[in-house]
């Protein structure tokens, strides 16, 4: 009895040797592969060469004063909450996200027979350069015309007073929109 227990030992043993062997023939084929320079997570989407984004007020072309601040805000907590970027002053920034807002419009859609608006849309348009230290264009997503640097973005919030919408709270609405897509466009492309 000790002696076959004692001979399958004797035969286990090299197995293990083999396994741990082969398990770390395994490992090193995968470290010199280059696997382990991946990067996972939302730390894919970005740039790695961008740490800090600098976004000086908003600048609003429109007759709403209060629009390039509330965009501004919703901007910075976008990156903050989406990105792996940090908002900070000028002096220390990587890169600078500079946007304005070029206008905004009211617009009927549907009125009553009365000619009183029954359904508003609220359209606000949005310029965004976003470049680096250097002056290099880093949101660049289409063709652009030679000399432009800007992208524009447009949103159209559908609002209706007699359900009890306003124009501010369409105007948040767009503005958030507008944050989110801006946010999405600092992604890197594939």
């Amino acid at each position: 009895m000790f002696s076959s227990a004692n001979n399958l030992q004797h035969t286990a043993a090299p197995h293990a040797i083999f396994r741990v062997c082969g398990m770390l023939l395994w490992l090193g084929c995968l470290l010199s592969s280059g696997c382990m320079s991946y990067r996972v997570g939302n730390q894919t989407l970005y740039r790695s060469d961008v740490k800090t984004v600098f976004i000086p007020m908003i600048r609003n072309d429109s007759f709403r004063p209060d629009l390039g601040v509330r965009l501004t805000e919703a901007i910075q907590k976008q990156i903050e909450l989406r990105t792996p970027y940090k908002i900070v002053t000028r002096e220390s920034a990587d890169s600078t996200l500079t946007c304005r807002i070029t206008g905004d419009t009211k617009r009927v859609i549907t009125e009553t027979n009365t000619d009183e608006p029954r359904a508003l849309e609220e359209i606000v348009n949005v310029e965004a350069v976003w470049i680096d230290r250097r002056g290099m264009v880093l949101m660049e997503n289409r063709f652009l015309p030679p000399g432009e640097t800007s992208l524009l973005f447009t949103r159209s919030v559908d609002f209706v007073p007699e359900a009890g919408q306003t124009l501010v709270s369409a105007q948040q609405r767009a503005i958030e929109r507008l944050a989110d897509i801006i946010v999405s466009q600092m992604e890197m492309r594939w």
